[in-house]
């Protein structure tokens, strides 16, 4: 699932990668796909975007923008996004294919529950994708501590778990399930304690930790749970996911448990996050 770290990474890599190379011909909703969400006609695509060049690519919360002329191409969540050199063969099943002049191209695959997007610049009026580009990245100097207490004050928010403040509703876009589990490990914070429940200290921890963790996670180029632009994973060595659960903390020798918790997976030290 893309997240902030991602979708910064990959957008590095679609600017270093294929930035002016000139579009030939897109093919959109190839493959069907039951949780793949356009905006706008899929059919469409095509028109809109053949014989231009790609722009500059921006991460933005969990989504990837790319600016083509007067268009955008906009890519978020669950999806699989690969690039193909000219000798490559291309995928045989993709929700999206971006082919250039120059035989190479770029595939989108759904892989749980993704959006998919073209149109003209300015057109699209969606609350998640304004949020997204809105709000203060947790990565800018506008992400601060005045900001964040802001959020983890508000009285709407007192009744919610840490999980549920944090990873919904976009309060922090990018923020989400995949990196909150290595956010609240490095905060010592369990993902089921009550935001009325925590302490000014565990406040200032879990700031602090949004921060520096998110950080290095994008300075990784993503987690070594997610595959970028070429299909490699992230650098960053995810301490609480699938790749760790049932091991043992090197912190204090707990063990790494993985729950079911609002309709998803929670992972948490026995030792370090006490509920």
């Amino acid at each position: 699932m893309i997240e902030l770290p991602e979708a910064l990474a990959m957008a590095q890599q679609i600017n270093e990668t294929v930035l002016n190379k000139k579009i030939l011909n897109v093919t959109a909703a190839h493959t069907p796909h039951k949780f793949a969400w356009f905006y706008g006609d899929p059919q469409n695509y095509n028109r809109l975007l053949s014989g231009k060049k790609i722009g500059k690519a921006a991460g933005y919360g969990s989504m990837i923008e790319i600016q083509v002329e007067d268009s955008i191409i906009l890519l978020h969540e669950g999806l699989g996004m690969r690039y193909h050199s000219e000798n490559e063969e291309k995928p045989k099943k993709h929700q999206l294919l971006i082919e250039f002049e120059d035989a190479t191209a770029i595939s989108v695959s759904v892989q749980m529950y993704a959006g998919i997007g073209c149109f003209k610049a300015g057109e699209l009026d969606n609350k998640y994708y304004k949020l997204a580009k809105d709000k203060p990245s947790p990565l800018s100097d506008e992400f601060d501590k005045d900001y964040f207490d802001s959020l983890v004050n508000a009285p709407d928010v007192q009744k919610l778990s840490i999980k549920a403040f944090l990873a919904t509703e976009q309060r922090i876009p990018g923020l989400g399930n995949g990196v909150l589990q290595d956010i609240l490990y490095n905060a010592k914070a369990h993902p089921k304690k009550k935001v009325r429940d925590l302490s000014k200290e565990d406040k200032d921890n879990i700031f602090s930790s949004v921060k520096s963790t998110l950080a290095e996670m994008t300075f990784q180029g993503g987690r070594d749970t997610e595959k970028d632009l070429f299909g490699c994973l992230g650098g960053y060595k995810t301490k609480l996911s699938k790749n760790t659960s049932g091991n043992t903390c090197e912190l204090c020798s707990g063990i790494i448990v993985k729950e079911n918790y609002m309709g998803g997976s929670i992972y948490f030290c026995t030792g370090c996050q006490l509920l």
